[in-house]
């Protein structure tokens, strides 16, 4: 700051004195002569605890702390835009400030104020450019981010489809699977449909050609007791053998060609003609009135070999027939073996 100018000079002459000085109506001795004091900058020190403030030229304050408040500030926020975008930090230029000392001081020096003034135009562009900076490098992120979820978001997609594909292509193939399968199925089915068609075609033919070779016992019968019937009647406790309930005097003819092994008296068969086959399968023809034949005659099929009569233990007319495969003593179901040989009962 400037230092004090002079004071003007006193407004009267020590010689001339004014007994109305001090308003006591008379000139005192112990109040003068005076000599000049011209007061100086040295000789004048500042009340203890005050200072002046510095003066405000062209409208700016010219006060460094603001200023330097100001530059921290900017140099904070460089800092932080540098620490957010990932960049190297910007370097900023700092002016040179006075002193606390000159802050504090009542010289008027005008010399810093150029010095502020060009640092706050700085300072103010640097912050811009270090704005502009934190926005260029929030647009590149985001840009980065949007585009970062786009490409998942289209690797989801494409997984999903691959899933999807998958999962068509898999169902696709049980399909064809399925499908196959059930016309192999169906395939197998009509083969085995034929085949049994074919084999019960096979079979009526070989009866027929059988029933040609083999002939029932008797004619204008009645089926009056099946084998297997349980019962007091017999003896063994069920029946052994089937029944034709017929007249008596009904011709009994020979039902395949074979050998007579045995005809006469049988107990409680009455009288019985056995007829062995070729194979050896034995037929009895038992209860007959009269045998036609002799042991050790051949006859053919349809030859009369006796009559159907009532003898042995019975309760009525009939002829029993039973089948002893290979000469068994026990037999089988004659039934059975009748439709075997294509006859039917």
């Amino acid at each position: 700051m400037a230092s004090n100018r002079p004071a003007p000079e006193a407004p009267f002459v020590p010689s001339q004195r004014d007994s109305e000085t001090f308003g006591y109506g008379e000139y005192r001795t112990d109040e003068g002569p005076w000599t000049e004091w011209n007061p100086t900058e040295d000789s004048l020190r500042p009340v203890r605890g005050r200072h002046r403030v510095a003066k405000q030229r062209g409208g700016l304050a010219r006060s460094s702390t603001v200023l330097g408040v100001g530059v921290i500030a900017a140099v904070g926020a460089g800092g932080m835009a540098s620490a957010n975008t990932g960049k190297p930090p910007l370097s900023i230029s700092m002016p040179d400030l006075p002193s606390v000392g000159s802050l504090l001081s009542d010289d008027d020096t005008p010399e810093a104020t150029p010095t502020a003034l060009s640092t706050v135009g700085t300072t103010s562009a640097e912050t811009t450019e270090t704005k502009q900076s934190v926005s260029d490098a929030g647009e590149v992120l985001r840009s980065r981010i949007l585009a970062q979820a786009e490409q998942q978001q289209d690797q989801i997609e494409s997984k999903a489809v691959a899933e999807a594909a998958a999962v068509a292509e898999k169902q696709a193939d049980a399909a064809k699977k399925k499908a196959e399968e059930e016309a192999k199925a169906k395939a197998d089915a009509a083969k085995k449909k034929a085949e049994e068609e074919a084999a019960k075609k096979a079979e009526a033919e070989r009866l027929a050609e059988l029933a040609k070779q083999y002939a029932l016992p008797t004619s204008s019968y009645t089926i009056t007791g099946t084998f297997g019937q349980a019962g007091s009647l017999w003896s063994s406790g069920y029946h052994t053998g089937l029944d034709f309930a017929a007249p008596t005097g009904t011709l009994i003819k020979a039902i395949h060609s074979g050998t007579i092994t045995e005809a006469g008296w049988a107990g409680s068969y009455g009288y019985r003609t056995i007829l062995t086959l070729d194979d050896g399968t034995e037929l009895w023809f038992c209860h007959q009135s009269s045998i036609s034949v002799s042991v050790g005659q051949k006859v053919s099929t349809g030859d009369v070999i006796g009559r159907v009569g009532a003898t042995g233990n019975v309760t009525g007319a009939h002829l029993h027939l039973e089948v002893h495969p290979g000469g068994a003593a026990t037999g089988i179901d004659p039934m059975s073996w009748l439709r075997s040989k294509g006859l039917n009962p």
